[in-house]
């Protein structure tokens, strides 16, 4: 739950209480947008949407990189290659979880991406050397058993779109492992505006291909993802700048109760209770791991989460 690193705050004074706040209040527009977005797959691409969206982010990443120095500065890299790794990792993270949208309903989606926590557990091993004891395992796989209450049969269909849901996940572990890695050599202003930079020219080299006449209704409403994603983004910086990313982070999951009560309101839908309880059993043993993980003073990922993990 992309957040963006404690070190783009500078030194600060601590205010929890605002911080979550913030935080919260980010997290909210973050799901607004996935209800967006779920509404407007239907009628409209999502390689389009994906585009318009990069084009703000893409804004947004080169003025905070400029606010921290000049942007030549700010594209000098010790991981190349990782850092483009990264950016094609989110924009196909933000792909995957869109299509998944066409199919899956809003809560159950946003359920099993929320997995991404217990993957990185996974993904830290083999990329970063951390050590795995038996606490987390156990975390990890009572996760992934909640993962399969929800895919049962009788719950979400077993189908492409509950695998782009997995795949969505998958993608943004990876994402924030790496960001864990480049954050030993590389500033928070290189990693934002790599993911931009990355992230703007992928998306509008696919988009581009899907581009279609919008309505006035899809223009305000792709609109709409457009400037609270950067709205959402910056309440995240500020956040941040009153309050540690370990602290913050747990509060991410509050995404899953505010899709269940967009999807009913907007879509008249309601997550039947074992997909709930299947959705309460991933939250938790993401939260498990994240408190394991801030006992042992592992470094929490260090960059901004686009398709509303926060």
């Amino acid at each position: 739950m992309s957040s963006m690193s404690e070190a783009v705050a500078g030194r600060r004074k601590d205010n929890v209480g605002r911080g979550v706040l913030l935080s919260l209040s980010a997290t909210l527009i973050f799901a607004t947008q996935d209800a967006t977005s779920k509404y407007l797959v239907q009628t409209v691409s999502p390689f389009q949407t994906t585009m318009m969206r990069f084009w703000a982010f893409a804004a947004l990443a080169l003025f905070l990189a400029w606010r921290q120095g000049p942007l030549k500065q700010a594209l000098r890299t010790n991981y190349p290659w990782l850092q483009v790794t990264r950016g094609v990792l989110l924009i196909v993270d933000i792909w995957l979880f869109v299509l998944a949208l066409q199919t899956v309903p809003l809560p159950e989606a946003q359920s099993i991406t929320l997995v991404y926590p217990l993957l990185v557990t996974l993904f830290a091993v083999p990329l970063l050397g951390e050590k795995v004891g038996i606490f987390r395992i156990a975390a990890v796989v009572v996760g992934f058993l909640g993962a399969l209450v929800i895919v049962r049969p009788g719950g979400v269909p077993l189908g492409w779109g509950a695998a782009c849901a997995v795949g969505s996940g998958t993608c943004y572990a990876l994402y924030m492992v790496l960001t864990r890695k480049v954050s030993a050599g590389d500033s928070p202003a290189t990693s934002v505006i790599y993911v931009g930079l990355v992230g703007l020219v992928i998306s509008s080299a696919v988009g581009v291909f899907f581009w279609q006449p919008l309505d006035l209704r899809s223009l305000l409403l792709i609109g709409y993802i457009m400037f609270t994603g950067c709205a959402a983004h910056g309440l995240m910086i500020l956040a941040l700048s009153s309050a540690p990313a370990s602290v913050l982070q747990p509060f991410s999951y509050s995404s899953l109760p505010w899709s269940i009560l967009l999807s009913f309101v907007i879509f008249h839908y309601f997550i039947d209770p074992v997909s709930l309880l299947g959705a309460a059993v991933i939250v938790g043993a993401g939260l498990v791991v994240m408190a394991r993980e801030r006992f042992r003073r592992i470094p929490a990922a260090v960059d901004a989460a686009l398709p509303g993990k926060e």
